[in-house]
């Protein structure tokens, strides 16, 4: 029955008026174009064009071919352009899943050229922080994974974007202020304030305190980092965040940061992507404007 290439002989007849010219623009022969609609017309029992000359006229059959002629190929030419810059690495939509919840306001800064650069790339940032990020790219519900703690395992590439140290924020009045580091055994009767983040997810835990043997005296969950850094300005807790992040707040709110221990935890930011898809142009750009920003 009816297929892509009878729409466009009878688009080109339409053009062209001529049977050689409509070949000439199919790049088809004469007979083939001819044999073609022949067949259709076979299959159809009723002909779609008539001889005017050496001019071609469609019947009334054939107009209604012409016209889902008009509204289809198009669609057709407009799927293909796409399917073929996906292929080229041109056009798509880029999945971020974050595992490292203030490292959304750094992204900010990595996105907003990447659009720039790529107008017709379109991103979506997954910001669930409990979920398994692995997983998600594994199974492809994301393309990539901002995280500061990678799991190496086959199949997946990281790349270090760019390093920080987890520092102890406190208010510029409390007692710890003066001090250049936090020992864990200083933070037994503090409140904590973290993202809620699992406890053993969480640095100052699982490299700080648990290894002491040593906890707080409260640990309680916020979502915002404004409002996170706001009570601990108040006196309220104590928080620990990238020195990065502690520094953009730092101008405007009393508050201050140190050590957590005598050497501090140093970390990096990685990117992860699936391997196979490491060398789309896209992919690769954004990993490289993401080592280049300033955290």
């Amino acid at each position: 029955m009816l297929e892509r290439i009878h729409l466009a002989i009878l688009h080109a007849i339409d053009k062209h008026g001529t049977l050689t010219q409509a070949a000439d623009a199919l790049h088809l022969s004469q007979s083939a174009l001819s044999h073609s609609i022949k067949k259709l017309e076979q299959q159809m029992n009723t002909p779609l064009w008539e001889k005017e000359g050496r001019r071609l006229r469609l019947t009334r059959a054939g107009t209604e071919v012409l016209k889902l002629a008009k509204r289809v190929l198009p669609q057709f030419e407009h799927t293909e352009l796409l399917v073929s810059q996906i292929a080229q690495g041109e056009r798509g939509m880029l999945r971020i899943g974050m595992e490292c919840h203030p490292c959304y306001q750094w992204l900010l800064k990595v996105v907003s050229p990447f659009l720039d650069e790529w107008p017709d790339v379109d991103i979506d940032v997954k910001q669930a922080f409990q979920f398994g990020g692995m997983a998600a790219l594994f199974e492809y519900d994301i393309d990539m994974l901002v995280t500061p703690d990678p799991l190496f395992k086959p199949g997946v590439t990281f790349t270090p974007v760019f390093s920080y140290e987890h520092r102890l924020v406190v208010a510029s009045s409390h007692p710890l202020a003066q001090h250049t580091y936090v020992s864990p055994e200083q933070l037994q009767n503090e409140v904590l304030i973290t993202y809620p983040v699992e406890p053993q997810r969480l640095d100052i835990f699982s490299q700080f305190l648990t290894p002491a043997g040593c906890t707080v005296k409260q640990h309680k969950t916020i979502e915002t980092t404004e409002i996170m850094l706001q009570m601990v300005a108040a006196g309220r807790c104590v928080c620990a965040l990238p020195g990065w992040l502690v520094d953009e707040y730092a101008s405007r709110l009393p508050i201050t940061s140190l050590a957590i221990g005598k050497t501090g935890i140093h970390k990096h930011i990685y990117v992860g992507v699936r391997e196979v898809d490491t060398h789309i142009p896209y992919v690769e750009d954004f990993i490289r404007m993401a080592s280049a920003t300033d955290s």
